[in-house]
């Protein structure tokens, strides 16, 4: 049975989630028709995690924005990011389109994203 309070921060981490996955993949979608791929994604990636940094902070998990959880979230996000770029490549390589690969992504290292980032939140 999970505890009231982590189901919760589950919920909010998924409405989190879904904002943030949905600004990085528009943002995404709409350059990488002018970009290479990868850049498109990087953008998207830094944009949505500005976001995503302050909406975690604040209604995830109910804390002020500072450097300690500022750098653990960077952290966090940079391990991320590069299990992004892997993934996305690797869908690209199997034949997944531009536009479809990056799901694959968000299916596996979301999950993994959470993990990290609720143990920056709790240990900071």
């Amino acid at each position: 049975m999970i505890p009231k309070d982590t189901f919760k921060e589950i919920i909010r981490f998924g409405i989190v989630g879904v904002v943030s996955t949905a600004l990085h993949y528009a943002i995404y979608w709409v350059l990488q028709h002018w970009i290479e791929v990868n850049i498109a994604y990087t953008i998207g990636y830094v944009l949505s995690f500005l976001v995503n940094y302050w909406l975690t902070a604040h209604f995830t998990f109910h804390r002020q924005v500072s450097v300690k959880n500022g750098v653990g979230f960077s952290g966090a996000h940079l391990v991320n990011y590069g299990l992004h770029i892997v993934l996305l490549n690797i869908f690209l390589c199997l034949g997944f389109s531009n536009e479809v690969a990056p799901f694959g992504v968000f299916a596996i290292a979301i999950p993994v994203n959470f993990i990290l980032v609720r143990f920056v939140f709790r240990h900071s």
